[in-house]
């Protein structure tokens, strides 16, 4: 059994678009929104601004009030759309409940959406064009894919989730890869018939422990996209971790699997963007 670590594919990407960023003299610059009250948000937030920095990406900070109402969130968007001085923007969600979360995403310009979130950019992965910026999670999770050199074609690959966010893309992403892919929801009958099919399983629901060994076949790959702090105040992913990780070939940890290629998928991103706009 192999433990995907995270940690440090992560920090070989990020040192690699440091090493990009510096070579071709580039200055990369991400708008950040944060624009809720979530501490978990501003934690987060302070992660990728440091992670910016580290490699040469200059962070700007939009913190918001709460009240912001749509219009005027997406005002700020605009007015960032139009400087060429950014290359990026990012908000940060969730977004209070009085936003229409889905105009904001889309009033994002294309080519400065570095979550990938935008109608163009996810159309861009649907036709298999990868000129776009595809989802940073997703994308994290291919990069992961590929440097443990696990071999996609005519895998088959059960993803349970169907979010916009990350399910829905993670799927196209394998299918554009050469795998047979079947999507798992909370409505799906018979779940574990299903999963225990899988070559590669990538769990994505928000519920701790939910995939133990009963739900995996021999010699998987588990990817496992949940993280949830507990009553005791640890971590869980979606996945048993102990239970599931005697069974299969390899599988990532939480923390340190796949959130950090999240960030480093964010910060490729950025520099894909400013890129494209010089």
């Amino acid at each position: 059994m192999n433990i995907i670590n995270g940690k440090a594919i992560a920090k070989s990407k990020r040192d690699a678009i440091k090493a990009d960023i510096k070579d071709n003299s580039l200055s990369p610059a991400l708008a950040i929104i944060l624009a809720n009250d979530v501490e978990a948000s501003r934690i987060y937030v302070r992660h990728k601004m440091k992670a910016c920095e580290e490699i040469g990406i200059t962070p700007r900070l939009h913190e918001l009030p709460i009240e912001t109402s749509t219009d005027d969130l997406i005002t700020l968007i605009q007015t960032l759309n139009e400087d060429k001085n950014i290359h990026g923007i990012f908000i940060q969600l969730p977004l209070p409940n009085h936003h229409d979360s889905q105009a904001v995403i889309q009033s994002i310009a294309p080519e400065k959406d570095v979550d990938g979130l935008t109608a163009i950019n996810l159309g861009k992965v649907m036709s298999g064009d990868d000129g776009g910026l595809a989802p940073c999670t997703p994308q994290g999770v291919m990069t992961m894919l590929s440097h443990e050199k696990i071999d996609l074609t005519g895998k088959h690959a059960v993803i349970i989730g169907r979010s916009l966010l990350f399910g829905k893309p993670m799927g196209q992403l394998l299918l554009n890869a050469n795998c047979t892919v079947t999507y798992c929801h909370s409505k799906t009958v018979d779940i574990q018939t299903i999963t225990k099919q899988a070559d590669i399983l990538i769990a994505a629901t928000g519920q701790p422990k939910m995939v133990t060994s009963e739900w995996v076949k021999h010699d998987a790959t588990v990817i496992d996209v949940g993280i949830t702090r507990l009553d005791d105040g640890t971590l869980s992913g979606d996945v048993d971790f102990d239970d599931v990780s005697q069974k299969v070939r390899a599988i990532t940890p939480v923390p340190g699997g796949v959130g950090p290629m999240t960030i480093a998928s964010l910060l490729a991103n950025t520099v894909k963007a400013c890129k494209s706009q010089i």
